[in-house]
Formats: C-alpha cells, sequence, structure tokens
C-alpha cells in the first residue's frame, strides 16, 4: 500500500462530478487545501490539511464504498507528497492567483484568532470568510476574499512579514479551492457575510449535513464519527469537546482494578493512561486518546450499573494523568480497539446493553463453553454461536446489563483455547434463530 500522504488520488470521476462534489466527499475529515481535476483521465487529486485526516478519510472509505451522484468512486493515498504546481498546472491553473489563501503562521508566540487575521488581511479588500487550524505543521487559515486582485495585493504585501514584532511569521500561498464552506461564526471561523450563523454547533431535530463538521476543522474525528453514526452524532454529543481525562467516581473498590476500567472505556477509544486515586477508592481516572472519545464515554457511561455501584462519569479538571508509579500505561496496548478501522469502531458505540457480542474465539468451540466462561457473572438468557467471514462469533444474552456490563469487563482480552477473546455491547435487542 501507498505510504500515507495527505493528497488522496481519486479515480472514476465521471464529467457529471464537479469540484464540490468532491468537497462534500471529503469535508467531514478536515480542511481541504487543494483540488486538481484532471478531466481527461476522470481522475482528481485532493490535498487536506494535514496526513490524519487524510488517513481518517481513507479508514472510514475502506468501509463504506463512496458513491456521487450514484458512481462508485475509487480512492487511494497518492504518491505525492504534496500537491505542487507542476501537479496543478496539468489543470491550467498552477500558482494561478485565486480569491482564497493558504495562510500558515510560523513562530507563533501568542494566540492568533479570525479576529487578529481580519484586522491583518482586511485592509487589502474585503474579506468574506475565514477559517483557522491548528496543526502540528503550524496555525494555518483559510481566507477568502471577495475579489482575487485582493487576495494578489494581500500576499504582495504580506508574504514573509510577522503580525507580531519578530514572532507570528506569515508563509502565504493561493489555495485552489473555488469556496470556502462556513458553518459557525467563532473564534476559529467566520463568515462575514453572514453574521447570524451560530456561535456552534446546536442540538437538532435532523441529522446534521457533512459540512456541519467542517467549523471544527482541528477536530477531523468529528465527521468520521459523524460519518459512522449514519451522518449526524448521536443526540447529546456536540462533537466540540477537547478534554480528553475522565473522573470515574462511585467504583466498587473491592472488585474494580485499572484493566477491568480499561475493558469498558476502550469500547469508546483508545485509552492513554488510567490512575485508580488511593486516597479516594471508589475514585479513577481514565485519559483518552481525544476529546471526542471522552466525550463518547462520559456520554453512554453516565449512569451505568457495575459491580452494584451506579456510575458517576465526568470530565475531569486535569487536562491529563501524569505519569507515575501509580498510573498503569496503555498508549501502544495492542488491545486498544480504534488503532485501525477508527470510524467502523465510532459505529458500534452504545450505552450498555443486556447483549455482549464475543468474536476472535477459537475455530473449534461450542456454545457451552461460551456459557462456562460468562455464566459466573449472571443469568444466561440465550446464546448464539456462528460464524462470519470464516470466523467463530457469538451472541450470549443477558437478564440485564449490569450483570452484561460485568462480564464485559472481566472477560474482555482473556484467552480462551489459546485465542484472545475481544467483548463489546451488541446493539440487537434479541437473538434470533436465523441471525
Amino acid at each position: 500500500m501507498t505510504e500515507p500522504s495527505k493528497v488522496i488520488h481519486v479515480r472514476n470521476v465521471g464529467h457529471e462530478i464537479s469540484e464540490n462534489d468532491l468537497l462534500q466527499l471529503f469535508q467531514p475529515f478536515g480542511v481541504i487545501t487543494k483540488l486538481v481535476m484532471l478531466r481527461a483521465k476522470n481522475q482528481a487529486l485532493l490535498q487536506m490539511q494535514d496526513v490524519p485526516s487524510a488517513i481518517n478519510a481513507l479508514q472510514y472509505y475502506t468501509d463504506v464504498q463512496p458513491t456521487i451522484r450514484g458512481r462508485n468512486v475509487y480512492v487511494q493515498f497518492s504518491s505525492h507528497q504534496e500537491l505542487t504546481t507542476m501537479d496543478q498546472n496539468t489543470q491550467g491553473r498552477g500558482e494561478e492567483p485565486n480569491r482564497i489563501l493558504l495562510i500558515t503562521i510560523h513562530h507563533m508566540q501568542y494566540p492568533i484568532t479570525v479576529d487578529v487575521l481580519h484586522q491583518v488581511f482586511s485592509p487589502h479588500g474585503f474579506v468574506e470568510k475565514m477559517v483557522t487550524f491548528q496543526k502540528s505543521a503550524g496555525f494555518q487559515a483559510l481566507i477568502q476574499y471577495q475579489s482575487r486582485q485582493s487576495a494578489v495585493q494581500a500576499r504582495t504585501s504580506l508574504q514573509g512579514r510577522n503580525i507580531y514584532d519578530g514572532c507570528c511569521q506569515l508563509d502565504i500561498q493561493f489555495s485552489n479551492l473555488d469556496e470556502l464552506q462556513v458553518n459557525y461564526n467563532n473564534d476559529s471561523s467566520r463568515d462575514f457575510t453572514n453574521p447570524n450563523l451560530p456561535s456552534e454547533q446546536r442540538a437538532r431535530s435532523s441529522q446534521p449535513s457533512y459540512g456541519d463538521a467542517v467549523g471544527y476543522p482541528q477536530m477531523p474525528n468529528a465527521a468520521a464519527i459523524a460519518a459512522a453514526f449514519g451522518g449526524g452524532l448521536p443526540p447529546g454529543i456536540s462533537g466540540t469537546n477537547d478534554r480528553c481525562t475522565i473522573l470515574v467516581s462511585n467504583l466498587n473498590p473491592d472488585r474494580i482494578d485499572e484493566d477491568k476500567l480499561f475493558n469498558l472505556f476502550s469500547l469508546y477509544g483508545n485509552i492513554v493512561r488510567i490512575k485508580l486515586l488511593r486516597n479516594k477508592p471508589d475514585h479513577a481516572l481514565v485519559q483518552m486518546g481525544d476529546g471526542f472519545q471522552a466525550e463518547l464515554a462520559v456520554h453512554f457511561l453516565k449512569g451505568a450499573m457495575l459491580f452494584g455501584k451506579r456510575l458517576e462519569v465526568n470530565f475531569s479538571k486535569h487536562p491529563n494523568i501524569t505519569q507515575g508509579a501509580d498510573t498503569h500505561e496503555y498508549m501502544h496496548s495492542n488491545l486498544n480497539r480504534f488503532n485501525r478501522n477508527a470510524a467502523k469502531n465510532y459505529r458500534y458505540c452504545c450505552s450498555p446493553t443486556k447483549m455482549i457480542h464475543l468474536s476472535t474465539l477459537p475455530q473449534v468451540i461450542t456454545e457451552d463453553e461460551i456459557v462456562s466462561l460468562v455464566e459466573e457473572h449472571g443469568t444466561v438468557v440465550n446464546t448464539k454461536l456462528f460464524e462470519m467471514n470464516g470466523k467463530k462469533q457469538a451472541l450470549v444474552l443477558f437478564e440485564t446489563e449490569e450483570e452484561a456490563t460485568e462480564a464485559l469487563v472481566c472477560k474482555h482480552a482473556t484467552s480462551l483455547a489459546g485465542s484472545i477473546v475481544r467483548i463489546s455491547f451488541s446493539q440487537l435487542q434479541s437473538i434470533r434463530e436465523n441471525q
């Protein structure tokens, strides 16, 4: 497979497919900085803001066939790491001036907001829209002028200049996007032609459109999650949380340990580290891989029953857990579920249910052995052993959610006849014979 790149190669792009169609397909995963249509070859090259955004997009479209206007399109990493002037010249566009500028800020020692950028760029012409995003390469922004002439003038005047004395240097290129899509007016994005946009995503009855995630381009996972949940985030999930550490309280200190907490919380994201608080034995801190994953865990586990206690699950005031002798490290654990096919795993996120799904079972196994594995945790109402893609899997229905949760936290990642069993909650309501 080609090495990951922020440039995505799209094939089978028919003449009826527009630039905007392609933007709609990839905008959920992050800001798109360049797009080249190779009409003669029915192909396109599209550059995301960074490699993780491109990886998120391709992971999602590994599981879901992308289609535009009823036509299947095929996506892969490009062999290019960056779209250069020469690539863009194939479109006859190249470094041709455009009214949208891509700005990278180097040596950033002071915070830069939309308002600061507007002060710098508005003297050169009417700025219509602006989107900012923070990346490892530095702080970047896309700025759309009303006219191309204004963008050229701004680039000529400001290229290489510092916003503040001795720091925040501007590196300005022409983007080849035709239109910026802005959904929120706040510190990180602004549509100066539409002052009535909300400042953040509102809870809404209808499913948000794919483009809604673009208001938070620094968090490309939001849209991968939205897409995995069928196009919209679950009710109650904002998709904008950036707090990664969770405080869990009202635990049963006699029965809980770090690995059991890992087994439960890893259903909603990757676990970095876990700490049981020695001075409060019924409290623990859990640090998740990112803010979205933490928000999913808080949302779905709040009030869950485990070992006779109703869990209290809230965001911690600590941004992370300091590594120490009393912390358990999970960052490099191969038991983390979201290392590959992250988007696929998001779709299985739910509150605890009465039904658990067991996978990676031994090829030779009986229903009785499955029951023996989990029956100490509660009353088993029904079981079903089946095969999918040549691999043995099982469903086990308990009498209560608490029994199913206990079975999951105690038996996930345990060994059964030489196989490491993986357990998650199933959203199926019952076991049918023809399932």
